[in-house]
């Protein structure tokens, strides 16, 4: 049985062997059979070609060949001018150079079409305080053929939101019949988000008010964002009037309406309202959400009426709604808050039977009543979990939790929680280091005594 090698040598010699015998041929055809030079072969004896197969040639391309290839060398890098356009403009960092490569590229589709590249260049050119620079921008493609679309403009209306330019975004919805793009709920929306976030309610109240004059029909989403603002402004009777507008204009108050009122009318001690929009929201055909649950059991809980919390968890089941971590945690504070220690660790055992698994709050509502209860062990194990999740209970959890392993004689626990303490990304600070210390210390000078 031959080798590979062997076999590759054996074909490279046949090859050289039918070489010099076409060679030969050749040579004699010129001469002809009489040994006379032919007549078309006027050059017959003039050296080769360069390119002409011979034997010599043929021997260097067979070892060439079996050679390894060398890597060819890198291309010279592009020019900075043949690149991607978005690929500079995400790397350009200078806010004149990047403002320069959008107004260059004003008419480049991809560019244009582009939401990210737009959202991260507007960030950093606000990052900058280059605000004329966004503004330049912004109102140059204002002015593009996509102009006439609503949703192009309310594109522009939230960058400007980005840039806490509401004047900006206020005036470009105004102005929008100018560029010949039609004007709907959806910019009219898009407009009074970006003035509630930069806490212009006055704006907010004169746009809601004037909405026929813009020729908008108010949908649910409109009253909503005035609701939620009357809410956080603590003007619930005012809330509860838009409500009622809401129902004139013969829009549906929907689940959002009711939670965002009960919310705010339960936090303000107002029950009888609170439960009346409850009652009225299920009467009404509006089933209750994961929020509208949440909300309520927070106000039993507030109450200390943890039970009643949990029954309605309960309820939650049986309607097809599966609690998250913000029930349960509500509903094993509330236990705690009752004195009921044990059934609180019997729901946070249940949580996992049910497929929800606990998160950083609820680990750190079981920590801190754990130590108050002096069930250090337990919470040093639960702690010791959250911290390898990179889960940190606050710091005065880890004081009394470290104070409480070493009133107990664990300071080996307590060397355990250090360490994890000290590990932490990002760190805690060097006083709050040195106090955990101290209470190492402390602990171990006491034992001495």
């Amino acid at each position: 049985m031959l080798s590979l090698g062997a076999i590759r040598k054996l074909c490279a010699a046949f090859d050289a062997v039918a070489l010099t015998v076409i060679a030969a041929g050749i040579s004699r055809a010129a001469h002809g059979p009489s040994g006379r030079r032919h007549p078309f072969s006027a050059h017959a004896h003039s050296p080769p070609p360069p390119d002409f197969p011979t034997i010599a040639s043929c021997r260097a391309a067979v070892a060439n060949r079996r050679r390894p290839r060398q890597p060819s060398p890198p291309a010279p890098e592009a020019a900075a001018d043949e690149q991607p356009v978005l690929v500079r403009i995400k790397g350009e960092r200078d806010p004149v150079r990047l403002y320069e490569l959008f107004r260059a590229n004003a008419h480049n589709r991809l560019l244009i079409e582009n939401r990210f590249a737009f959202e991260d260049a507007v960030a950093r050119l606000a990052g900058a305080r280059r605000n004329d620079l966004v503004e330049e921008i912004l109102e140059q493609h204002k002015a593009l053929p996509q102009g006439r679309r609503e949703g192009f403009v309310v594109r522009i209306i939230g960058l400007y939101g980005k840039a806490r330019m509401p004047d900006h975004a206020l005036r470009t919805f105004r102005e929008m019949e100018l560029y010949g793009c039609p004007r709907t709920a959806k910019s009219f929306n898009a407009t009074m988000k970006v003035l509630v976030r930069a806490r212009l309610f006055d704006e907010v109240l004169q746009l809601f008010e004037s909405s026929e004059t813009y020729g908008v029909e108010l949908d649910d989403i409109s009253y909503n964002t005035v609701v939620k603002m009357m809410c956080d402004l603590g003007e619930l009777r005012a809330a509860y009037r838009v409500m009622q507008e809401m129902e004139k204009a013969g829009v549906r108050p929907d689940v959002i309406t009711y939670t965002t009122l009960m919310d705010a009318f339960y936090k303000s001690r107002q029950r009888e309202v609170g439960d009346g929009l409850w009652n009225l929201m299920r009467l009404r055909g509006c089933m209750p959400t994961l929020a509208s649950y949440n909300v309520r059991i927070q106000f039993l809980v507030n109450r200390r009426r943890g039970w009643q919390a949990n029954d309605l968890v309960k309820k939650m089941y049986a309607s097809g709604i599966r609690p998250d971590e913000i029930t349960y945690n509500l509903v094993i504070k509330g236990f705690f808050m009752m004195g009921e220690h044990e059934m609180a660790k019997t729901v946070f055992g249940a949580m996992h039977g049910r497929g929800c698994k606990p998160n950083a709050k609820v680990y750190q509502t079981m920590v801190h009543y754990l130590c108050e209860r002096r069930e250090f062990d337990l919470a040093f194990r639960l702690c010791k979990d959250s911290m390898e999740k990179n889960w940190f209970p606050s710091v005065n959890t880890i004081n009394q939790l470290l104070k409480g392993l070493m009133s107990i004689s664990k300071d080996r626990n307590a060397r355990e929680i250090m360490k994890l303490v000290t590990g932490r990304k990002p760190s805690y600070s060097n006083d709050e280091v040195r106090t955990f210390q101290d209470i190492l210390s402390l602990g171990k000078t006491r034992k001495m005594i």
